[in-house]
Parts: C-alpha cells; structure tokens; sequence
C-alpha cells in the first residue's frame, strides 16, 4: 500500500547478523497464515483468495486499493503490477489503463481511470495470470524483503510477520514513516537477536514504533492489527505463530485453527 522501492534498504549490520537463521514465514503453511492474518485486517475476511478482484478508493490520499495487497493507484505498486502482467499477457483489459496509472502516481485523482477502471480490474481477477502476477509483486516488493530483513535480524515467524504487515501498510520509500524507519525508531530502544538483544523486546519495541506510524495517519490511526493481533501473539510467547491462532482487528473475531 504505501510508497515503494524495489528493495528495502537498510542500516550496516553486524557480521553476525549475517548468518543468522530463523524459521521462515516462507514456509508454505506459516505463508498461508500470513495471508490470511493481512486480509482480516485488510478485507475483514480470511478468505485472502477472493481479495484479487477487490477494488475501491477507501479515501487515505493512495487513489485505487486493490487486490490481494492492497495495490494502490497512486503509490506506484499498482502502476507495476499492470506493467508486470502487460509484458506477460499484452492484449489484457488493464493494459489501456497504463497512461492513465502513470500520470495519477503520487496522486489520489481518478482522471483517466473513471468509469471503467474497476470494472476492467474485476475482469482481469478472472485471468489466472493476473493473479500470478499480483502473487508474483507481492513477494517481490514486499513479502520477501521483509522476511529476509526479519531473518537478518534473527527474527522468529511472528517478527517477520510483524515486518511484513508493516512494510505492506506503510512502504519502503524512506519516508518516516516508512518501514526501514520504523526498525529504525525500534532499534533506538532494543536490540534484535542477531545483535544479542532479547526478541520478545525487541518485538514490543517495533511494534511501539508501528503504532506511533500509524496514528501519524488518520486513514491508519486504528491500531488493532497490532494492539489485538500481534501483540496478542507476542504476550502468549507463541513467537513461531503456531495454530491455534485467535485475534481481533476493528473488533471483529478471527480464528485459525
């Protein structure tokens, strides 16, 4: 959702971070929890699969939100995402709409896109390439970096979890806000088990900086992915996330069994 780079970039780290191993959200089944935790908050629903023909303009100043990450007109991603799947499937319904997607980046206009634009993306959803292909951009600018970042960090599951919901909703771009900015703000308090800290700490200190982020945003001021989500987590010590799983995000009752 937020404003993108093509990789995180990120302070020196010790030589030991280096080598430092944790188990991986990237497993299969710990991926399929990540999806679904992200689309409670997200979609307020754990069928994350049904969110690739999502669309709508929610009103935070980033244009169109869409699909299954939450791609958004007017902070690049989905501009790439549609150049992605244009060099993949040229004569798509999106592909007229690229003009249009590279002059409303960095806006929240709808000029050029009006009144068909949603209605292509809903057509596109339908198209097993145009879901390959947000698959494909999610783990590219924001699942991936993140886990390797929280692996670097030696972070168990949940901390590359907590990385990851924070990258998706708030970017890479530098701003300070920004993930790597938000590790940042945490690091100035704790320090990650790579560099000797205690991840229990640590992981209250990022999600400290996560929360002050978001409330700098009135669009994102709710904090409940992290106040009755993560750090629901975080307080049973079930640092790998292990199933069962039970959370609220807006109030709202999730399990995961």
């Amino acid at each position: 959702m937020g404003a993108l780079t093509s990789a995180a970039v990120f302070g020196p780290l010790p030589v030991a971070a280096a080598t430092a191993a944790a188990p991986g959200l990237d497993d299969p089944a710990k991926k399929e929890i990540a999806m679904q935790l992200v689309s409670s908050a997200e979609n307020s629903t754990l069928d994350w699969k049904a969110q690739y023909r999502y669309i709508e303009d929610i009103e935070d100043g980033r244009g169109y939100t869409a699909g299954i990450i939450g791609f958004c007109s007017g902070t690049g991603d989905m501009l790439d995402l549609v150049e992605l799947y244009s060099d993949r499937r040229p004569d798509n319904v999106l592909a007229e709409y690229l003009p249009a997607l590279r002059r409303v980046n960095g806006t929240d206009s709808h000029d050029g896109l009006d009144p068909h634009f949603t209605d292509a993306w809903r057509r596109a959803a339908q198209d097993t390439a145009f879901e390959q292909a947000q698959n494909d951009e999610r783990d590219r600018v924001y699942f991936n970096p993140a886990v390797r970042q929280g692996q670097t960090d030696g972070l168990r599951v949940l901390g590359q979890f907590a990385y990851y919901d924070a990258i998706v909703m708030h970017g890479d771009d530098g701003d300070w806000t920004s993930f790597s900015n938000i590790r940042r703000r945490a690091l100035q308090h704790a320090k990650p088990p790579a560099w000797g800290g205690n991840e229990t700490a640590f992981l209250n200190a990022f999600l400290d900086a996560r929360v002050w982020a978001m409330k700098q945003e009135e669009a994102h001021s709710d904090t409940s992915r992290v106040d009755t989500a993560q750090r629901v987590f975080l307080r049973q010590g079930n640092l790998d996330l292990n199933p069962p799983l039970d959370w609220k995000v807006y109030g709202d009752s999730y399990h995961i069994g």
